[in-house]
């Protein structure tokens, strides 16, 4: 069989759904495991029949399989349960020598998340559903129960897009990522991000959020990553700190729909070192904190593929991908729905495109005096410009500060004086750069502080 690759795809591993009715076909889950990379395909709903879509292998010579057991439904969860050592990709569960069974009683469940168990780590997980499913899965006899409806302990009454779960430092964090046009001038959403400790359930964000991660073993840092109108968003916790929050360019408004976020990953892709996808962009994410702070985060490449999952396999690393997508004729262009992976090395993603982006701390927000914005990520980029408006009557100073150590060690830089319901723009000098940088106003008001990086 041909092995030709096209800009690191190889045509010939593409997975294709039916074409009555016309779905999705994304590639949700990827993993090495059992000598093989598995992964699973997600169609739109499960109302959708999507045919072709399923659990996939794919073996040390490329060849692709499609496993016996596969079954079609939207499933994006992975998880190795290492007490058993067993890999929960889908409704599967795979053992290491590549045998797998299947939980029937989630097939039609749209899977996005498996999670440790916060009390029982060596008998049962967490699993996820989009529609707010709240399960807990026994992984040796694998009977379910609902531990909870996630709308109703979150209050979303809204159209539900539950995308990931993590669990570490004795909670169970969980993200939502409804966010519709509706949602725009409101500047929050039915969108969340919110744990639990076992016993009840605590929301810390209303807007929308895509997916968590942590270094486990490496680091202390939980990381999710999600975005409102200002800005991409970074929250992290740290034991010492709580959770902290942290802002970065967006590189598209392409990915801001709850629709079109399938689904921006954190993933270990390098020996103790991350990868992060965020609205539209490729970051490297230390797995490290230091002196309790978040720094090192670099930009790398701007991107508009809809990346699903990505992994390092056989000394490569796979990114997969959600290519085309009709969902019922809804994009009468895109004809048959199809995905296929991404095959390169980490080093390949610098030439995909000059990261690039714009965004800030405030986007007609009402601000208080004195009081610091959120961190924004300056580091990595040529050229900056910072836009600032506002709407009190008297004229406003705005004070940048810069973290050029990026430990939250902030120095003034300079003041900037915008007049009466005033704008003004500042242009950094060209190769000026620090880790992050944050905007103080002098009085309370309704502001917007916005960056753009060429």
């Amino acid at each position: 069989m041909s092995h030709h690759a096209i800009s690191g795809v190889l045509p010939r591993l593409a997975v294709k759904a039916d074409h009555t009715p016309r779905s999705e076909t994304g590639i949700g889950a990827l993993m090495p495991w059992a000598n093989r990379l598995w992964f699973v395909t997600y169609v739109a709903h499960k109302s959708a029949t999507g045919g072709g879509t399923g659990l996939f292998t794919i073996d040390d010579n490329l060849e692709l399989t499609k496993h016996p057991a596969s079954v079609v439904g939207t499933y994006a969860n992975r998880l190795v349960h290492r007490e058993t050592s067993q890999l929960f990709i889908g409704p599967h569960v795979i053992d290491v020598d590549g045998n797998v069974r299947t939980i029937d009683e989630l097939v039609d469940v749209r899977l996005t998340a498996t999670c440790r168990h916060l009390t029982d780590e060596a008998n049962k997980v967490y699993m996820v559903g989009m529609e707010g499913e709240f399960l807990e899965v026994d992984v040796h006899s694998l009977e379910v129960k609902q531990l909870a409806d996630l709308c109703l302990e979150l209050g979303v009454t809204g159209y539900a897009h539950f995308k990931d779960a993590y669990t570490r430092h004795g909670r169970v964090v969980v993200v939502n990522n409804s966010y519709y046009e509706k949602d725009f001038p409101a500047g929050e959403s039915e969108g969340r991000l919110a744990e639990w400790d076992g016993t009840a359930w605590t929301i810390l964000a209303k807007t929308q959020f895509n997916t968590l991660a942590s270094a486990n073993g490496m680091g202390d840092a939980l990381y999710a990553v999600g975005q409102d109108r200002a800005s991409a968003l970074l929250h992290v916790y740290l034991p010492q700190t709580g959770w902290k929050v942290y802002r970065l360019p967006k590189s598209t408004h392409t990915q801001d729909h709850a629709f079109t976020t399938e689904w921006p990953r954190i993933r270990e892709v390098e020996s103790e070192r991350l990868l992060m996808d965020a609205s539209g962009m490729f970051y490297e994410l230390p797995s490290l904190t230091y002196g309790n702070a978040v720094w090192g985060i670099r930009p790398i490449a701007s991107h508009l593929r809809i990346v699903g999952d990505f992994c390092s396999w056989n000394g490569l690393l796979v990114l997969a991908g959600d290519q085309t997508t009709p969902i019922h004729d809804a994009n009468p262009v895109a004809g048959q729905p199809q995905a296929n992976l991404w095959f390169g090395k980490t080093d390949d993603l610098w030439s995909w495109g000059k990261p690039q982006g714009w965004g800030g701390p405030w986007w007609e927000s009402g601000v208080e005096a004195g009081v610091p914005s959120d961190p924004y990520l300056m580091t990595g980029f040529e050229h900056k410009c910072l836009h600032l408006s506002h709407e009190a009557t008297e004229p406003v100073d705005f004070q940048v500060e810069v973290d050029f150590k990026g430990t939250g060690d902030f120095r003034r830089y300079r003041t900037i004086t915008v007049g009466a319901e005033g704008y003004e723009s500042f242009t950094f000098p060209t190769g000026f750069s620090a880790h992050w940088v944050r905007v103080v106003p002098s009085a309370s008001c309704r502001a917007t502080a916005q960056f753009i990086y060429t």
